[in-house]
């Protein structure tokens, strides 16, 4: 490929991802435009572009009917409800409250997608936060650190450990035997950070819960089959890529979505056209965009070249490789969505273990099935814990990271990149580092 598309994507990349930074255009479109300057440029032609972005329609598609399943249901007034609920069983405590999102968030992130937890919990954190009398956004932020964190406890956590899992043949069974503590690992490292990240609000106490609204149901029968309905979404987006005839994620999803989209119509609870014209059509957008922008960097093989130098730097030392891994994913993935950068490394990586006589040729094939050996897995279990943790060092890190922030602006409020970094840096950093403990102690000694 021409050096100068190789260039022109790269220089798009870094400029989009420093106005999202400095927040002098609104991401998505910052996302937007970079898309759409690489193929005015020809670096990628209208087809290419659309093509990168039907590769990525599982996400896309998950998002979408997600986000209308929960909007939906929103004159049912149930968010509120739970929201005052939790409330009341938190005794008006802040670090009840902050204990309480830890708690309900974790075991649900581990077994669905983290940025599909973050649609569903997400609602219910502004009106907790009115009612205590906090700023929201903290609480969305640590959602969030959660989310990404708890993601690591299973296989199905988050769409970067289901990448490598599946890349390395690794089964849901030996995950939680070989890695589901380094996701505990993270969890508790996040709980540990709480009375000093989150201070005002661990100090916050709300003494008079009398006058809390009690805000009531509206629809019940409409709900109970809303309840019905999400219950079952659930369910099959645990079992549905077992059963005989594969259902993914995605189609779940989007069936959800329509059946909530009928049972609102058909109860007058509210029409399609509001149910459709609140969804975050800018996360999408984003998402889509930057699908592009790593679609550019892989086809003019800017992302190769990058992993040439990587090996050339590791040799053939497996612990120090592993550990350098590690921090260099970390650090990537807080700038670079860590679904993208998964799928890009991962082959990258399988070609560097074959180059340095490691493994067989044979993992190269899409069809191989059997197990890599073993003295090379601690390098793709690094990888998997740097794209998922670093994806908590900035706004755009990770998936649940940029619906948190659409979830923001729609109840008025924007997560800025620097408040983000503020509170995204620190967990990061210890938990990387916690990271490297637990992969040195588990796989490297």
């Amino acid at each position: 490929m021409e050096n100068w598309q190789a260039i022109a994507s790269t220089i798009t990349f870094l400029s989009v991802i420093f106005f999202v930074m400095t927040e002098w255009i609104h991401l998505t479109i910052a996302a937007f435009l970079g898309a759409l300057i690489l193929v005015f440029t020809n670096v990628l032609t209208l087809n290419e572009a659309i093509g990168y972005i039907g590769n990525s329609y599982s996400t896309i598609a998950l998002f979408f009917g997600v986000m209308v399943l929960v909007r939906a249901f929103e004159p049912t007034k149930v968010f509120e409800y739970l929201a005052t609920q939790i409330v009341i069983l938190a005794k008006g405590q802040g670090k009840r409250l902050l204990l309480g999102i830890v708690a309900i968030t974790t075991p649900i992130c581990a077994f669905l997608p983290n940025a599909t937890t973050v649609m569903l919990l997400a609602p219910l954190i502004p009106p907790i936060a009115e009612e205590v009398g906090v700023n929201f956004v903290p609480l969305l932020i640590l959602m969030v650190f959660v989310a990404n964190s708890a993601g690591l406890l299973t296989l199905v956590g988050d769409p970067a450990t289901f990448i490598v899992g599946d890349a390395v043949n690794v089964s849901f069974v030996d995950y939680l035997t070989r890695l589901s503590l380094g996701g505990v690992v993270a969890v508790i490292t996040v709980v540990a950070m709480l009375p000093f990240l989150f201070r005002k609000i661990w100090h916050k106490d709300l003494e008079d819960l009398e006058h809390l609204p009690h805000p009531k149901i509206n629809h019940p029968q409409v709900l109970t089959l809303g309840i019905v309905l999400i219950a079952g979404v659930l369910i099959f987006f645990v079992i549905g890529e077992m059963l005989p005839i594969p259902i993914s994620p995605a189609a779940v999803a989007l069936l959800g979505a329509a059946l909530a989209l009928l049972l609102s119509h058909h109860s007058k609870i509210d029409t399609v056209n509001n149910i459709l014209r609140d969804v975050d059509w800018s996360t999408l957008i984003f998402f889509m965009s930057i699908f592009v922008l790593i679609g550019g960097l892989e086809k003019t093989g800017v992302v190769t070249s990058l992993s040439g130098v990587l090996a050339a730097i590791l040799g053939k030392n497996i612990a120090l490789g592993s550990l350098a891994l590690l921090f260099f994913v970390g650090i990537v993935s807080s700038v670079v969505p860590n679904i993208p950068l998964v799928v890009a490394m991962v082959p990258l990586l399988k070609q560097y273990v074959v180059n340095i006589g490691l493994a067989s040729p044979a993992i190269l094939e899409k069809s191989f099935t059997g197990e890599l050996p073993a003295e090379v897995l601690p390098l793709f279990y690094a990888m998997m814990f740097g794209a998922t943790l670093g994806g908590n060092g900035t706004l755009v890190g990770a998936s649940s990271n940029i619906v948190a922030a659409g979830i923001a602006e729609q109840h008025g409020r924007r997560i800025s990149f620097k408040t983000f970094l503020k509170y995204g840096l620190p967990i990061m950093a210890v938990q990387l580092i916690a990271a490297a403990i637990y992969v040195t102690i588990r796989f490297l000694i």
